[in-house]
């Protein structure tokens, strides 16, 4: 027999390969500790007390996602919420042990192989945020919320008509101190001999 090491992230797994069948198979003592170390890493991830001896539900959530066993058709963020609940009881968190139990329910419930499901878990690589860089925001946008002439109510009294802004002139009354109210129109007409 020969072997191949495949270097995957931080770990090594080993496969064995068969010259008569071409066919790679994990060893099972490899394969259970691979997912072992990712249950102590995905239990850890953002917390920094957890020592990851047990995993809330919002990180098995995440490494569910992760490793794409959450399709949001066989298996859904509902499912494991329901499921989890039902081993954990009242405790935030589940043990190693608890969370083989959980897997084999959700498993056994949904109709899907656990080794399937722990096969993807262990091979998702170590938890990390979405690689996809965010979208920029379209200039289409910014240009329809700087329209000063889409602006109504007291905003529209902010700028001039070709747009641009009034300054503190358009955001505050200012007075101009010549003794009319405003709004007077014959101001200057009053004959000042009396």
């Amino acid at each position: 027999m020969d072997y191949l090491y495949l270097v995957q992230g931080y770990r090594t797994l080993n496969f064995v390969v068969m010259a008569a069948s071409g066919s790679e198979s994990p060893k099972s003592g490899e394969e259970s500790a691979s997912f072992e170390e990712m249950f102590k890493a995905f239990a850890k991830f953002g917390d920094t007390k957890n020592t990851g001896d047990s995993i809330t539900l919002f990180n098995s959530d995440k490494w569910f996602k992760q490793a794409k066993v959450i399709d949001g058709k066989k298996i859904t963020t509902t499912d494991t919420g329901i499921y989890f609940k039902q081993i954990s009881k009242v405790k935030k968190a589940l043990n190693l042990n608890e969370y083989n139990q959980f897997l084999e329910n959700i498993a056994k419930n949904k109709k899907v192989d656990v080794t399937e499901i722990k096969q993807k878990l262990s091979s998702c690589g170590p938890p990390g945020t979405s690689s996809k860089p965010t979208p920029k925001g379209s200039g289409n946008v910014v240009s329809r919320l700087t329209d000063h002439t889409k602006y109504t109510g007291s905003h529209k009294s902010r700028f001039d008509d070709t747009g641009k802004g009034k300054g503190k002139g358009g955001r505050v009354d200012l007075t101009d101190g010549s003794g009319y109210v405003q709004g007077y129109k014959h101001e200057g007409s009053y004959d000042k001999s009396h």
